[in-house]
């Protein structure tokens, strides 16, 4: 599993900030320190992607991290490829907990960069560092449905060809790392097993046969996906029953201590389960 992406112009540096909304001018640095922030940033991600191809995980992760520290934290697409990745070096160490961590982090940062701004700003850069071409020209403008479309005075048709182009491009990568991170954090999901990581997985890999994935997953994932979704549900099945019986055994012990002063026991009732719903109902021993 190869975790090396060609990220797009721009990344992230300083603290998180709490709320993503927040975010203001204040917060981005001048071109000229992102600039110089990104080339740190690229250099580790490099080496770090180079410690990936010689099996050092627990280095690479270290690297990744080194990365995301240059990385401004408004470039959310920069933040969801590094998380990716880190997501990837964990699974590689069978961390499962960790990876999904990670992954989960990763499309995070990609349902920020794609929520539209509150307050739009014309010309000027989006989340990923690129010129947002639904503001860049008044030569394109988006209609409800997202599609961007040329005005009808449009001066300067070529360049709003241009920015529609851009902002296509940019909508298949932030589609090819969220297939990413999702195929990764399923993965992890589902290697960790119990019932609600299970049922994560199911999700993830439903969400992964749907469009817009469906017909842009590479062979080899579109297998493991329709694998899964054969597998899991049987999986998912044993593993609820698993934990209900864990969940009843310990409710029969907790019940016995209360039941004790008063001369009873859990046995002197019955427990039925309801095969429709799968819950229980209690009843006494006659």
């Amino acid at each position: 599993m190869e975790p090396s992406e060609n990220a797009a112009p721009v990344r992230r540096k300083s603290e998180e900030v709490a709320d993503p909304d927040a975010r203001s001018g204040e917060d981005r640095f001048s071109p000229e320190e992102e600039a110089t922030l990104l080339s740190e940033s690229h250099a580790e991600k490099a080496a770090a992607n180079e410690l990936f191809k010689s099996a050092q995980y627990s280095q690479a992760i270290s690297t990744y991290d080194r990365a995301l520290a240059s990385v401004p934290n408004y470039l959310e697409y920069e933040i969801a490829v590094l998380k990716s990745n880190i997501a990837a070096c964990h699974l590689k160490l069978s961390d499962w907990k960790a990876a999904i961590d990670e992954a989960t982090k990763s499309i995070e940062a990609l349902d920020r960069l794609e929520k539209p701004p509150s307050t739009p700003i014309n010309g000027g850069t989006n989340e990923s560092g690129t010129q947002d071409c639904s503001n860049a020209s008044d030569a394109a403008k988006s209609n409800d449905d997202g599609v961007i479309e040329l005005a009808e005075d449009a001066e300067d048709e070529a360049e709003a060809l241009r920015q529609i182009e851009k902002h296509d491009r940019r909508k298949d990568d932030i589609k090819r790392i969220r297939a990413k991170a999702l195929m990764r954090r399923a993965r992890a999901r589902s290697e960790q097993g119990g019932w609600g990581d299970l049922q994560g997985a199911l999700e993830d890999y439903q969400l992964l046969s749907s469009p817009p994935f469906a017909t842009s997953l590479p062979s080899s994932d579109a297998k493991i996906v329709n694998t899964a979704l054969r597998t899991l549900p049987p999986r998912i099945n044993a593993a609820k029953e698993k934990e209900m019986g864990e969940m009843m055994g310990k409710l029969k012990e907790l019940g016995n201590g209360i039941l004790k002063p008063f001369g009873l026991s859990t046995d002197s009732f019955k427990f039925e389960k309801d095969e429709k719903t799968g819950g229980y109902s209690i009843g006494m021993n006659n």
